[in-house]
């Protein structure tokens, strides 16, 4: 194989470990973007790295409204915000470490609770605990454990995170694969 090859090949194995290292969170969980959710809970188990991706999924009764500032996301002003989203299955790429404010655009809503603030760190950044920050969760549930009897919001972490596992375990395989393949 030439330099070239081998190049191209490394270059292609590191685009998919990358791809294998971001995971999929649905917001709020099993709930979805729902009123019945404990988005500050939810949120304050969580890790967001750069490059993961939010998935909002709701009902046609919801949207998605993305504040630009924590004063708009306190006040729930939902008429200066920066990107909606309609349509009951929406994804939100988290491209750069910093924080970001949804609330639900219906009417009364964000009012209720209905709205999560997000804090995304580096992608090479080591979870120590969770970043979700808007809340502090009571002694024990800072951080992601296996789900336990009767209680869906462990649950909903332990899917959101583990759900990427078998793929993640499978792309760096083959990512290895392919670096191995170099010096052969």
């Amino acid at each position: 194989m030439t330099i070239s090859c081998r190049f191209i090949a490394v270059v292609i194995a590191v685009m998919f470990l990358r791809q294998a290292l971001a995971a999929k969170h649905t917001v709020g969980g099993s709930q979805g973007w729902d009123e019945s959710a404990d988005f500050d809970t939810w949120a304050s188990a969580q890790t967001f790295k750069v490059g993961d991706e939010l998935e909002f999924k709701y009902s046609s009764l919801h949207s998605v409204a993305e504040l630009p500032s924590e004063s708009a996301f306190t006040n729930c002003d939902i008429g200066v915000a920066s990107n909606s989203l309609t349509g009951g299955d929406s994804k939100v790429k988290l491209t750069k470490a910093g924080t970001r404010y949804f609330a639900c655009g219906t009417s009364g809503h964000c009012g209720q609770g209905m709205k999560v603030k997000i804090t995304t760190v580096a992608a090479d950044a080591t979870p120590t605990s969770p970043t979700g920050g808007s809340a502090t969760p009571a002694a024990g549930g800072a951080s992601p454990s296996p789900p336990t009897g009767g209680s869906t919001t462990p649950a909903a972490t332990t899917q959101s995170t583990s759900a990427a596992a078998p793929r993640r375990r499978l792309l760096g395989i083959f990512a290895f694969v392919a670096f191995v393949a170099l010096f052969v």
